[in-house]
């Protein structure tokens, strides 16, 4: 059953914490501006930069073969990226010949939801709901329970081991008759499976380790002559029982079930399966925990990757025989590889696009803070007015309004000034529209009032 916690709060503390918030408010607004006018900055540097460099590189047709007339030049070229170094795990003592490898660790924990409803009340007071929930998941971090505010869940989450997530990176990476430095390295992506092979020896004190942490939190098992590999599946929520819950929990559970009966089926089908009673291996998988394919909370799921070689292309100035970024004239530096054969129009362009959607994204980001602000500093007249929600609602309603169209306004008018620094033909243009809205809020607006006021005077 959910947990539910009221918290009721007085008309003076509400009016008290307005009057506080302009401060934030006023923190907020600034915030939105400046990332505004940044924002605007950064795409037309960025632009520019890539511009330059689209009218500046030259194709390398052969990566194979150094050619010193490419020396300092921006170069486009594809080649396979490949490497001789080994790396190895030191925790696992697994490895491979590698461009990088990676282990991620998951906890199968209980995880805490809180949902919150306000309602208010005449004469000024708040009343919060707050609806905990509790669903068990597999997440990056084991969950610290003993913080829950359920009671009948604190102390419930124990971890069977704990396994910080690794990366590492080879050394020394060649692409044709170059060899990648470390950015460039870092950005290929050609992930794999590491088929797990641990020592014997390395399993059996694995397994005794975590049946030390399994019997310490759920005691030994009635008849250890059972293995605890083949207990048995929890029995299923009946549909009957299912059929009550929200749709929000059901699509949970099933997701859930869906990801074990995943794992299960993966490590049931994999050839270097190794089944001890608490410690499984199977296939990229090292899994702590009784049963892989029915978690309990507190088991731990480690999976290992690598990256091998690929073709890639990379596009960045040749620098003996190696690389480093391009330079444009406003000091912007870039280099890039992708996965793939692709052409340096291909990139720049698909360059390009991201650029601009990190500059709108960006623009929505500035323009909510920029409103977020606005509503923080005047909405202490909403709160003020609460010792009569329904005309407090309405008032709030009309002041939210005009935060919004206020900070649409001025947003509008910080990215023209932006663009006048940077680009004046545009910015002149976004002023021009700004005006207009202004206009028409202050006059049209005011207009129509007035003959909303005549009909209902006639009437």
């Amino acid at each position: 059953m959910a947990y539910q916690e009221v918290r009721t709060t007085g008309y003076g503390t509400r009016v008290g914490n307005s009057f506080k918030a302009i401060g934030g408010g006023i923190v907020l607004f600034c915030l939105g501006t400046a990332l505004l006018w940044w924002n605007e900055g950064r795409a037309v540097k960025t632009e520019k930069m890539l511009e330059e460099a689209g009218s500046a590189y030259v194709e390398m047709p052969n990566p194979a073969k150094k050619d010193a007339q490419l020396e300092g030049e921006l170069i486009c070229g594809t080649a396979l990226a490949t490497t001789q170094d080994s790396l190895i795990d030191k925790d696992f003592g697994v490895g491979a010949k590698a461009i990088a490898m990676q282990r991620s660790v998951e906890y199968y924990q209980w995880v805490e939801h809180a949902k919150e409803q306000s309602e208010d009340k005449l004469g000024g007071k708040e009343v919060t709901t707050t609806t905990y929930t509790y669903t068990k998941e597999w997440v990056s971090r084991p969950v610290e329970s003993a913080e829950f505010k359920d009671p009948a869940y604190q102390k419930k989450n124990m971890v069977l081991t704990t396994v910080e997530d690794d990366q590492q990176y080879a050394e020394n990476v060649e692409w044709g008759a170059y060899k990648l430095n470390e950015s460039l390295i870092h950005a290929i992506s050609s992930r794999e499976a590491l088929d797990l092979t641990i020592a014997e020896d390395l399993l059996k004190q694995l397994d005794k380790n975590t049946q030390t942490a399994y019997e310490r939190f759920y005691g030994a098992p009635k008849n250890n002559n059972q293995p605890a590999p083949e207990a048995q599946q929890p029995a299923a929520i009946p549909d009957s029982i299912k059929a009550l819950l929200p749709d929000s929990v059901k699509a949970q559970l099933d997701s859930i079930q869906a990801v074990n009966d995943s794992i299960n089926k993966a490590m049931e089908a994999a050839q270097n399966k190794k089944d001890l009673a608490y410690v499984h291996q199977a296939g990229n998988v090292l899994y702590f925990g009784r049963v892989p394919g029915s978690p309990e909370v507190g088991d731990v799921r480690v999976t290992f990757e690598k990256v091998v070689p690929a073709k890639v292309t990379v596009m960045a100035v040749v620098d003996g025989d190696t690389f480093k970024p391009f330079k444009a004239k406003n000091g912007k530096r870039f280099q890039t590889l992708v996965m793939g054969k692709k052409s340096g129009d291909e990139i720049i362009e698909a360059k390009k696009e991201g650029n601009n959607f990190i500059k709108w994204a960006l623009r929505i980001v500035g323009i909510l803070m920029v409103i977020g602000g606005l509503k923080g500093i005047f909405g202490f007249l909403e709160t003020i007015l609460k010792v009569v929600p329904f005309i407090a609602g309405i008032f709030g309603w009309g002041v939210g309004l005009v935060c919004t169209i206020l900070g649409v306004v001025w947003s509008l008018i910080v990215i023209a000034l932006a663009w006048l620094f940077y680009r004046p033909l545009l910015g002149i243009t976004l002023l021009v529209i700004a005006g207009f809205l202004v206009w028409v809020f202050a006059f049209k607006g005011k207009d129509k009032l007035k003959e909303l006021a005549a009909k209902a005077a006639t009437k």
